[in-house]
């Protein structure tokens, strides 16, 4: 899961018309209430003139925000009852069985090799952006491990019911564990490592109604494809801006999370009540927006990354949503209108109002005064919240479901 895709729902054919209607050249070239969670530091090794004495890693805590990766749960007996053969005579178990074959292939299987240019890169970026990195790597470990946990518990809990769909999901943690554990592995080239086993006993999970999973998580994923080839393929074109190796791998890596979003999209059509009433159509671009927003918000407190790679953080941002809400106009009924040049502007105006929010937060005002401060502030950003839903949609799916193949997308 390349981002945690639905963390603003908590809170309560299109017409291309903008400069990102088609690829820029700059482009074409080209899945985060406070918590805290633990990050070991690991020291350098010690010279060795003596048995060196076993201490304990020092952890260092990270606050969490609301914008901050979360873990998922869901009603796994609705699950059961969704892909139970006997009860659903609809699934079309060929679907499945052809998606499955494509995740048994493993394609990535000997993709995620490490070698000394990861520690030799670490070890020479310095300053802010060496902080800024890090903190990359933990958000991102820390939602592909929250897909690994979803998906392995789905995995598990419908083995009886729908075997096939029960082995994707399986397939599904082992690529989202191999991603986690990528990422891990390059935190330790800055000493430090997140204590995973940790992570899933300490965090409070996030429940969501099947539907909203299906939503959400084909959303995150979609996402995340287009955010990895994006990056990807800019930084082949720009090699100066390569600070490290882990975007080289990203355009295999992004074929993992494409691959996940269609087989959330054969789900989505393997029940069609979540995709044909006006019901489906409100959820639909609600999740749209939540996804949205929070990459929107979360990349905007961030440009410090997103310029140390080269990228101008929000044309990155909507080339991504756009692209994203193409893709993603192919299965659900409604989407956002995100090519209107006014949504734009209030994404805009919510960064704004985000950044004052923040800096009440940081303020020396007592806790008091900081939530007299913060009301307004919330009431306009929830204000630009629902204008933005409001917008008129882009009527869009596939009415006929026409038949799934699965295939490759670049």
């Amino acid at each position: 899961m390349a981002a945690s895709a639905a963390e603003l729902a908590l809170m309560t054919p299109i017409n291309p018309i903008s400069k990102f209607s088609r690829p820029s050249s700059k482009f074409a070239t080209l899945r985060p209430q406070h918590f805290r969670f633990r990050v070991s530091a690991s020291s350098p090794p010690a010279a060795a003139t003596a048995p060196p004495k076993k201490k304990k890693a020092n952890k260092t805590e990270i606050k969490e925000s609301l914008l901050t990766p979360r873990f998922y749960t869901t009603d796994f007996d609705e699950m059961e009852q969704l892909f139970n053969t006997e009860i659903n005579k609809k699934l079309n178990q060929d679907e499945f069985e052809a998606l499955l074959n494509e995740f048994k292939t493993d394609y990535n299987q000997t993709h995620f090799v490490r070698n000394p240019e990861f520690k030799e890169a670490a070890d020479k970026m310095q300053g802010p952006l060496r902080q800024i990195f890090v903190e990359f790597l933990e958000r991102s470990c820390t939602a592909e491990f929250s897909g690994f946990l979803l998906y392995k518990e789905l995995g598990r809990r419908l083995k009886k019911t729908n075997p096939v769909v029960a082995e994707i999901f399986s397939l599904m943690s082992r690529d989202e564990a191999r991603h986690a554990g990528f990422l891990n592995k390059g935190l330790s080239d800055f000493n430090l490592a997140l204590d995973l086993g940790f992570l899933t006993k300490a965090r409070k999970y996030t429940f969501f109604k099947p539907k909203f999973i299906f939503y959400a998580t084909y959303l995150s994923e979609k996402i995340g494809y287009w955010r990895y080839i994006t990056i990807y393929r800019h930084l082949k074109a720009n090699p100066e801006f390569q600070v490290y190796p882990i975007f080289k791998y990203f355009e295999n890596w992004c074929q993992d999370e494409n691959r996940h979003g269609d087989f959330f999209s054969a789900l989505l059509k393997a029940q069609p009540q979540f995709l044909n009433d006006w019901k489906a159509k409100l959820w639909s671009r609600f999740f749209c927006l939540s996804v949205y927003v929070t990459m929107y918000l979360n990349d905007c407190q961030r440009t410090a990354f997103y310029e140390g790679i080269g990228l101008d953080t929000k044309e990155f941002d909507m080339h991504v949503i756009i692209e994203t809400n193409r893709t993603t106009a192919r299965i659900f009924p409604a989407v956002l209108d995100v090519e209107n040049p006014e949504f734009k502007r209030k994404l805009d105006r919510m960064v704004e109002i985000n950044q004052k929010i923040i800096a009440v937060g940081e303020g020396q005002d007592i806790p008091l005064v900081k939530n007299l401060k913060r009301i307004p502030l919330i009431a306009a950003l929830v204000s630009e919240l629902v204008a933005a839903y409001l917008m008129p949609p882009v009527e869009s799916g596939s009415v006929d479901f026409a038949d799934f193949e699965p295939r490759l997308v670049y």
